[in-house]
């Protein structure tokens, strides 16, 4: 699955819980979406030192509430992808947790369908070549 791939399947499956997603269209979310609220973040900092808020703390703001639900859909499927429940997403409020959930994310999924239902189509983490014209 190509990073266009991904972005795209993450948007359409916007609040969507149910099913799997493979590593690539996990990753290829996570990655740009916790990148651009970092920077965002950091800028918002930069730009309005202590507890001022600032036009690019709206921006900020507004990019992690669009942002957020996706996030949450696409790492309850990614969890379904290697056959654990949803509610595994909880351990993100704790340090060894979180470690735990990475790791986690970064294992192939079950091969053969599971209780959440069969794999998607493309289940390995791959980088898309751009076509010759």
């Amino acid at each position: 699955m190509s990073f266009y791939e991904s972005i795209s399947a993450a948007l359409r499956n916007y609040v969507n819980f149910a099913g799997r997603a493979t590593r690539a269209e996990y990753w290829y979310w996570i990655l740009p979406v916790g990148i651009i609220n970092i920077v965002l973040g950091i800028a918002d900092e930069r730009l309005n030192p202590g507890t001022s808020f600032g036009a690019l703390s709206w921006v900020t703001m507004i990019v992690f509430l669009a942002t957020v639900v996706p996030t949450i859909a696409v790492s309850i499927r990614r969890l379904h992808d290697i056959d654990y429940s949803g509610w595994w997403l909880l351990l993100w409020f704790t340090l060894i947790g979180a470690l735990i959930l990475i790791y986690w994310a970064c294992q192939r999924g079950t091969p053969g369908p599971n209780r959440f239902g069969p794999p998607r189509a493309d289940n390995s983490l791959s980088i898309a070549r751009p076509s010759a014209l």
